[in-house]
């Protein structure tokens, strides 16, 4: 373990699993520590219908394991544990997973982000039967049918109003008379005549057994409890990056915590350490944009890793 890598790529998602794969091309023999959970939001997501390449769409875990794969045939190495400890105060780099410490002279963030639950058992259970976080992937499966999402921001606005394109009704709960939306948000889901605001209420249960056919409220007023029969349902209650292992050494946005890169690049504030994926990008998240993102981290070490020799070679000895 003493060892110094070329390169270290923290997380298994898209993102991670793509750096891996480039690295791996470039004969950078990379340490992919992936943690346990393995594979990020596409391990709750059933059907995947818009990544390029699968025509007849694909289970979210079974793509995950095909980038895993791919990435293990060019000679990635995989370690499945949670890296617990980073130091990027000099280089090598290094990274710890409980006592083990592991050295590189690059690092790649790719640890994604969590989407927000509710806490609910029965969402749990019912994650890709009906209960999704992205309407984005998930709203066409939902064509002609009635959905629920529940939040009152910004992202379930934009929800609500991108599966009103599909679904015959749209019910928008909240536990709240008034939204944290912005108006103009506000305004264009009032607008939509598939809309319909459900207010003053919270969700004690997803009902179904091996699919969504419902949802418990109860009235934060009265307290008295109601159900509403629905096909699917979305909860767009926010994301959380999973940025606290590098707080307090890559910069990142204060209120949310995702990490910041330079320009157009995958550059943190430390070189030689680069971000991908959905642990810096709060607009777009899917997977194949985090796929795209870590395929440019893995440009960017390998460049960095170039340029670091170029530089060595050309310093005169002591």
């Amino acid at each position: 373990m003493s060892d110094v890598r070329n390169v270290i790529v923290i997380g298994g998602g898209p993102a991670g699993y793509t750096a891996a794969l480039y690295t791996a091309r470039a004969n950078l023999s990379p340490l992919v520590i992936e943690g346990f959970n393995w594979g990020g939001q596409l391990m709750i997501t059933s059907d995947v219908e818009n990544y390029p390449g699968y025509a007849d769409g694909v289970l979210g875990p079974t793509m995950m394991q095909d980038f895993r794969r791919q990435a293990e045939r060019f000679g990635a190495e995989f370690l499945t544990d949670d890296v617990t400890r980073v130091d990027f105060s000099e280089r090598p780099f290094r990274v710890l997973v409980g006592d083990d410490e592991y050295l590189a002279d690059s690092v790649i963030v790719a640890t994604g982000a969590t989407a927000r639950q509710l806490g609910l058992e029965s969402e749990a259970r019912l994650q890709g039967r009906g209960v999704s976080y992205c309407a984005t992937c998930d709203a066409s499966f939902f064509r002609d049918k009635v959905v629920v999402v529940v939040g009152g921001g910004d992202s379930a606005m934009e929800e609500a109003t991108f599966i009103a394109r599909f679904a015959s009704k749209v019910y928008l709960v909240h536990r709240r008379e008034e939204f944290r939306a912005s108006p103009i948000m506000v305004d264009r889901a009032r607008a939509d005549e598939k809309i319909e605001l459900v207010l003053n209420k919270t969700v004690v249960e997803v009902l179904g057994d091996l699919k969504v056919t419902g949802v418990r409220l109860r009235d934060t007023v009265t307290g008295e409890e109601s159900e509403l029969e629905t096909d699917g349902f979305f909860v767009a209650i926010g994301h959380d990056p999973n940025t606290a292992l590098f707080l307090d050494q890559l910069d990142h946005e204060e209120e949310t915590g995702y990490l910041t890169t330079r320009g157009k690049t995958t550059e943190t504030n430390i070189p030689g350490v680069f971000a991908a994926g959905d642990v810096q990008d709060h607009v777009y998240r899917q997977a194949v944009t985090a796929a795209g993102s870590g395929c440019a981290a893995a440009l960017d070490a390998e460049r960095f890793l170039a340029a670091e020799r170029q530089r060595r070679s050309t310093v005169p000895a002591a």
